[in-house]
């Protein structure tokens, strides 16, 4: 990568702004707080600072640049739409702080959300709060504990599934409880004898995720249900991949006690870099009443927020969650409607299964389907000449493509997990596909050439390795950069 850092760009007295001349005294500041040398920041003109964050931008993937095919991510398109609503500056200027009177039409539109979200999962009440799904998750599982200290027991276990997202795992550890494996059947879908065997009543709940990471829908959900609450335990579900149920199938009616929702997964709000998420909780009867607060309600006209639930499990996030989120969320789905947003999930799943026929071919299948919105791979039979799905997923860098995601779920050897989502056409489908069948091809004949690829990016074969184990993330002055203050 040919761009420099600012830093090493910086020339001495170079500058892109000017300011006057103070007309008003200068503070007088205690001479402990007063620098001993000038900040360390480079020096530049504006023109030069425009150039070279343009020249990243470019260098960079990004979903406004290609097909991101992540899987069990949904890195869908983002409307630009979401983005012109939530930049209003009655939304911009918003402060957390102000009063309940003069944030009507926030506090209205949180509101709406909620109910839209009950409406969209068939559960009885929901909460914004949570700023992530992982943190939605923990939400879900204090909902759990709090729930059985009520009922005057406090269990000991969840239960999830060995498909399972790895954020279930660790959020089951920090909320308290020890995690037991459920093992899939070599259909994909849970192993009910598996899951009977651990049934018993120290299990607080099951935590699953429907569809799977395998992109199956757990037709035995019903069963599972009746089984779980059989023993005074609870239902979770992970809702990673709500996408592929909207206006087809809700939660609620397969009987889960909590959902939480991605909103950067179903609803199109911005996905990646860290955040900003959002990952609202829905919940069922047994669980309402422990919600975080305060909740949004609503009276006549007026919009409140209720501090006043004694059996809450608390606050679990700083004010009242993203904000800037809830208006892309909302946007997207009143823009859609009941209609649209069913049609979102058919041709997510449309996708999905155009891409597992066309590469069924070229690479194993472990599990062929149907599936919901993403498919599975295995580069076990590239594998045979020396390829690893890692190699696979470097190599398709050079043809344009975000990788899908690799060696995830874990129960399939070299995975290859390929989430098309909806907004993708055809073309963009077939033009992947013959990437993907020509690299299968190039696995055979010219296996080198995945080993060291890519070979057309900024950068080049990376030492994943050794970056995650000698990780070095400070600047160090040099010389020149010293000199140049």
């Amino acid at each position: 990568m040919s761009e420099p850092l600012l830093f090493e760009k910086s020339r001495h007295g170079r500058r892109g702004y000017t300011l006057p001349e103070l007309d008003v005294p200068r503070s007088a500041l205690p001479e402990p707080w007063l620098r001993r040398q000038p900040a360390a920041l480079p020096e530049m003109s504006e023109p030069e600072v425009v150039r070279h964050f343009v020249r990243l931008s470019t260098l960079n993937f990004h979903i406004d640049r290609g097909f991101y095919p992540l899987g069990s991510c949904t890195m869908k398109y983002n409307p630009k739409v979401n983005e012109r609503l939530a930049a209003l500056p009655g939304w911009t200027s918003l402060h957390p702080l102000e009063p309940e009177r003069a944030v009507q039409g926030a506090l209205r539109l949180m509101y709406e959300l909620q109910e839209l979200l009950k409406e969209i999962t068939g559960m009885q009440a929901v909460s914004l709060q949570p700023a992530a799904g992982s943190q939605g998750e923990l939400t879900g599982l204090l909902l759990f504990r709090r729930y059985h200290e009520r009922q005057g027991r406090l269990r000991r276990k969840i239960l999830i599934p060995d498909s399972a997202h790895g954020t279930n795992p660790a959020s089951v550890r920090i909320a308290g409880y020890e995690v037991v494996n459920i093992r899939s059947h070599e259909n994909g879908l849970t192993d009910l004898e598996d899951l009977r065997r651990h049934l018993d009543e120290d299990v607080a709940g099951f935590m699953l995720t429907n569809p799977n990471t395998l992109g199956l829908f757990e037709r035995q959900i019903l069963e599972i249900e009746r089984l779980v609450h059989g023993v005074g335990g609870l239902l979770y579900m992970d809702g990673a991949n709500l996408n592929a149920l909207l206006g087809i199938v809700r939660p609620g009616d397969m009987g889960f006690d909590v959902v939480h929702i991605n909103l950067h997964k179903t609803f199109s709000t911005p996905h990646g870099g860290g955040g900003p998420g959002s990952g609202p909780v829905a919940v069922g009867e047994r669980l309402r009443d422990f919600l975080p607060k305060p909740e949004v309600r609503r009276d006549g006209d007026r919009y409140w927020l209720d501090w006043g639930n004694r059996q809450s499990i608390g606050k679990v996030h700083t004010f009242w969650g993203h904000f800037g989120m809830f208006v892309r969320a909302y946007v997207y789905i009143r823009m859609h409607g009941p209609e649209g947003l069913r049609r979102v999930s058919e041709h997510a799943i449309l996708n999905a299964n155009y891409l597992l026929h066309r590469l069924r071919p070229y690479y194993e299948a472990p599990y062929p389907g149907p599936v919901m919105h993403e498919c599975v791979l295995s580069g076990t039979r590239q594998k045979a000449h020396g390829v690893r799905t890692l190699d696979i997923a470097k190599r398709i860098l050079d043809y344009g493509f975000h990788a899908p995601t690799i060696y995830f779920p874990l129960i399939v050897p070299e995975a290859l997990m390929i989430e098309p989502t909806e907004t993708e056409s055809k073309e963009t489908l077939d033009a992947f596909v013959e990437a993907m069948i020509q690299i299968a091809h190039e696995a055979e004949t010219r296996p080198e050439l995945l080993r060291t690829a890519p070979h057309t990016t900024p950068v080049r074969r990376l030492d994943d390795a050794y970056a995650a184990r000698h990780i070095n993330v400070r600047f160090e002055e040099t010389p020149e950069i010293v000199s140049s203050r």
